[in-house]
């Protein structure tokens, strides 16, 4: 895990200091600015050199057929892609003719910054063309999380020591070339030429519009700019469009230290049934309202929504500067990811690349979703009511499975199922249970009854149906769940995983109890006593597997007495480099399974099981997914194993910035991102609300000296700073709260201080050759 030294180590942002090609497609995901319904990818505001050009809108797709070999009852026949739409942020400048193009003439110097707080992209270049001619260049570009269809770029040249002749370029521009897809990764995006159709282009003094339709999905797109000059003069000016291009230009003769620039505000807006009428009005009345706020005010508003960000989300740390910085770039992404999503997805890539075809599974419920709900909730219902909007292709993907209740699809869009490989789509129904689960935790933090009372007890409802029409009770009455697919990935088909059966468990508790608090709308969903009452008996009686003979829980039935793999003679990730046959049939994990179930149901594992678990699945984890790392640090800590609670810790934390899975090309691991919180909050911290109440087992590991997080519940803010010997917990507005420390009941009437037991000795459990994280005391060191 070495720092990239292009990337400095400050606590506020991440600043490029100087342009590295080679590193440009890893940056142009890095440098990615989202609100949750536009995504900019990080790309040079003159468009070339890029690695992979990307405008997104969320939700935006084009359909694709899924090729098969042999054709099964049930498989999906389409897919859907993320395509790149219309891009608005090109800025095209000309010197005394020559383009500016960094691969040319001399770069003195280049530096990019991502300032967390500010929430802008700035960019600030010294260049001396082929022909000697010196310009600075400074833009700022920003997606806005106010003004939801809105994103701007200020742009500025100035002359450095002679007269130079230049002309800015603004542009829009549909159906953009893409670079060749990468078929040698399943992880990488489909590529798609030329996916939209021109409807209208039109143009006004400085202000163009390009509207186009989806070929197949049918989705109308519209985009459109207008500017506002600045700058010494009043320089001509000039509006081109054409079906798949619009473009502004403004040139004039600069003396020495003069400058010209302008506000670029770009403005989207897409629909499946807007009229192209209707569709361009919005795109117009969103322009209008940018420039009436202005250049200076969308930098204002941008501030301010921050500034009340960071003040419940900020996770201070002390001991670790590289991680400090990295879980501040982590939640500013979650929060790109999620913030204005309303009512659509949250993709594992977000909208900073087309990685998985843009697709959302279920990390987002069971990872991202913690996080924003105790650090930006209002997102959290958004996100939830996209699923309960989804529930009739989910019903309808369930009878074709032939059970009841709702089947949520393993990737998608527009919720119908994208997945063409069913062993580790269609059967890894436990997504269905981290839905119910990020719908409790959700009610339980905000005290939200309307949501409660209408979209949670519907998605609790048809997920419990499901689990009750899949799983059957055996012989021994034990509650049995077969033939399915856990969160490892190297195992499929298998019976009685242990982490889909606790978590449909607690889906079935949870359906239980809500259809008794809300009646009303239970006999609205058509549930009675008898039914609810079946889904109890299951719970009570579902199948838990355990190896008395090893004292370990198998991660599903029979687990343990497979072959162990070899992992002296591996090439990771082992899914390019073996065969899928081979992989399932061993033990080996691609990420935490039976460890993900102790940190989620905590309460089903004795202290001494947790302990031996943990030590058994971590030397057969591989860690082939981003997604394992935090869970590891979160069930690391609550074990006493601390240093590696940090060293799995930093591992989430640095997965882009230093592209651990080497695939950040294609879009940042928003899961990981979020997980470097978790490994903080519910590992270090650790935090669990699995009733009521908050409760903590707090502990530093050698290497930290003082950690503080904030945790949002109802109206209120819990701080929380822990240092090795005490944590001092604090509420910030009008609740009472109690929480568990440790063990004790704490009545938070007034801040309160707390000692930290002595954490008990451990010996440091061992992962496969190889594949053991960075020490993470010796990497400090090193920097």
């Amino acid at each position: 895990m070495i720092p990239n030294p292009d990337f400095l180590v400050e606590p506020w942002r991440l600043r490029e200091s100087t342009l590295n090609l080679d590193l440009l497609a890893q940056s142009e995901s890095l440098f990615a600015l989202s609100n949750g319904h536009i995504g900019w990818r990080g790309n040079l505001d003159e468009g070339e050199p890029h690695s992979l050009p990307g405008s997104y809108l969320n939700g935006v797709h084009e359909v694709r057929p899924l090729p098969y070999a042999e054709r099964g009852y049930g498989n999906p026949e389409s897919s859907q892609t993320v395509i790149n739409v219309t891009n608005g942020k090109a800025i095209r400048l000309l010197v005394d003719d020559e383009p500016l193009d960094v691969r040319y003439g001399t770069l003195v110097s280049h530096e990019r910054t991502l300032d967390f707080r500010t929430g802008t992209l700035t960019r600030e270049l010294h260049w001396v063309s082929p022909a000697g001619k010196a310009v600075k260049v400074r833009s700022t570009r920003l997606v806005s999380f106010t003004q939801r269809a809105v994103a701007a770029i200020g742009y500025e040249v100035e002359a450095v020591d002679q007269p130079v002749r230049v002309v800015i370029q603004s542009e829009l521009i549909a159906n953009e070339e893409m670079p060749a897809a990468q078929d040698d990764d399943p992880r990488a995006s489909a590529v798609l030429e030329r996916p939209m159709n021109a409807v209208v282009h039109a143009a006004s003094n400085a202000k163009a519009v390009l509207v186009h339709r989806v070929e197949n999905s049918g989705l109308g797109v519209a985009a459109a700019m207008d500017h506002i000059v600045f700058g010494d003069e009043d320089p001509p000016s000039l509006t081109e469009v054409e079906p798949d291009l619009g473009r502004f230009t403004v040139g004039t003769l600069l003396a020495p230290g003069k400058r010209l620039g302008f506000a670029k505000y770009v403005a989207y807006g897409w629909s499946s049934t807007r009229s192209v009428p209707a569709l361009r009005d919005q795109v117009e009345a969103a322009l209008s309202a940018a420039k009436q706020t202005g250049w200076d005010g969308l930098l204002a508003e941008q501030r301010d929504f921050l500034d009340a960000f960071w003040r419940d989300a900020d996770v201070e740390l002390d001991g670790d500067a590289e991680v400090q910085q990295a879980v501040r770039f982590a939640l500013f992404h979650v929060l790109q990811a999620g913030a204005r999503g309303e009512r659509r997805a949250i993709a594992a890539k977000g909208l900073t690349g087309p990685g998985y075809d843009g697709h959302a599974f279920w990390d987002t419920e069971m990872l991202v979703l913690p996080v924003l709900t105790y650090t930006y909730p209002e997102s959290v219902a958004h996100a939830l009511r996209w699923r309960q909007d989804t529930l009739p292709l989910a019903q309808e993907r369930a009878a074709q499975l032939g059970f009841e209740g709702s089947a949520f699809p393993w990737r998608t869009i527009t919720g119908a199922e994208c997945s063409g490989y069913w062993p580790a789509g269609t059967a890894a129904f436990h997504l269905n249970a981290a839905i119910a689960a990020a719908v409790t935790r959700y009610v339980r933090a905000t005290g939200d009854e309307e949501f409660a009372a209408t979209a949670g007890i519907e998605l609790l409802v048809q997920t419990a149906r499901l689990w009750r029409s899949l799983g059957h009770h055996n012989s021994e009455g034990r509650f049995c769940i077969d033939g399915v697919t856990g969160p490892d990935e190297y195992s499929a088909i298998a019976d009685n995983n242990v982490y889909t059966n606790l978590m449909a468990k607690r889906n079935l508790i949870a359906a239980y109890e809500y259809v008794h608090r809300f009646p009303d709308r239970a006999r609205e969903l058509g549930v009675d006593e008898e039914e609810a009452a079946a889904w109890h008996d299951a719970a009570k009686a579902v199948m838990i597997p355990y190896d008395s003979a090893l004292g370990v829980h198998p991660q599903s039935e029979g687990f343990t007495r497979h072959q162990v793999w070899d992992f002296e003679h591996s090439k990771y990730p082992l899914l390019l480099h073996h065969p899928y046959f081979d992989i399932y049939r061993k033990q080996v994990v691609k990420q935490a399974d039976l460890v993900l179930a102790i940190m989620q149901c905590p309460e089903e594992f004795t202290p001494e099981q947790k302990t031996r678990d943990f030590d058994y699945y971590e030397r057969i984890t591989v860690r082939d997914s981003s997604l394992s790392a935090c869970v590891q640090a979160v069930v690391a800590a609550e074990v006493g194993q601390l240093q590696l609670a940090h060293d799995y810790l930093a591992e989430a934390a640095l997965m882009d910035i230093a592209d651990l899975e080497h695939n950040t090309a294609d879009g940042l691991h928003i899961a990981s991102l979020a997980g470097a919180w978790i490994a903080l909050v519910m590992g270090l911290g650790g935090l669990r609300q699995d009733g009521g109440d908050l409760s903590f087992t707090p502990r530093l590991p050698p290497g930290l000296s003082r950690l503080r997080f904030t945790v949002r519940q109802r109206e209120s803010r819990l701080r929380v700073t822990i240092t090795p010997g005490s944590a001092r917990y604090e509420v910030d507005g009008p609740d009472t709260l109690t929480i568990v420390h440790h063990g004790r009941t704490v009545h938070l009437g007034s801040p309160q201080e707390l000692p930290i037991p002595p954490v008990p000795r451990v010996r440091p459990s061992e992962q496969p050759p190889g594949r053991a994280p960075r020490r993470r005391d010796q990497a400090t060191a090193e920097e």
